[in-house]
């Protein structure tokens, strides 16, 4: 989600290949041998960490996204480190916690205080610093809405009233629409289909 998003705001028109996890196209391992999504490849260079695909975007054309103070900055560089790391970690304790055997309690108390820090740097405007879309808008929000998907009961019972109306409005958002896009299925014998959505916020 936050790969096509950045690619749709930088105004970057690319093949998309739609695939099941499920059942891997080998063309995908070939490039990717983890086996995970995104996989971006282009002039022979594969990116297959999101955030780095965000980077390799933004690199090229980042005239839609606010432009950042020193201080943001540092914040924004900081959260996403969180939210790749220790938040992602607890996150798929939470949401899978059969799977992992964990105390998906515990795990949630954890993501809960990681929000509680970006709760308190929400501005009062449409996005975290501003009326315009960030990097850290683009790299955090489909990880707080999987955190809700998780137990919405919950997640709309807590006291981070700024990130729920932060959720809400991206949820609500033209870009958000536009990265929803359902696509069939990849098949090397079709026609390949282009992916580039207009850049409207």
């Amino acid at each position: 989600m936050r790969a096509r998003m950045a690619l749709i705001l930088a105004g970057i028109q690319c093949e998309i290949r739609e695939v099941s996890l499920k059942n891997k196209p080998q063309a995908m391992l070939v490039l990717s041998p983890k086996g995970t999504v995104p996989v971006l490849l282009v002039d022979q260079q594969v990116i297959d960490e999101s955030i780095e695909i965000i980077r390799w975007a933004f690199a090229r054309n980042d005239s839609l996204i606010k432009k950042l103070t020193s201080h943001e900055m540092q914040f924004t560089h900081e959260m996403i480190e969180v939210f790749d790391g220790q938040f992602k970690f607890h996150l798929d304790r939470y949401k899978y916690f059969e799977r992992f055997d964990s105390d998906f309690l515990f795990h949630r108390e954890e993501c809960t205080k990681i929000l509680a820090k970006l709760e308190s740097k929400i501005s009062e405007k449409q996005w975290i610093f501003s009326e315009q879309l960030s990097l850290l808008d683009i790299a955090v929000l489909p990880f707080i809405r999987q955190f809700k998907i998780a137990d919405p009961d919950f997640f709309f019972s807590q006291p981070h009233k700024k990130t729920i109306r932060l959720l809400k409005t991206f949820e609500t958002s033209r870009i958000f629409t536009q990265v929803m896009q359902k696509y069939e299925l990849w098949n090397p014998d079709d026609a390949f289909q282009v992916f580039l959505l207009t850049k409207d916020q």
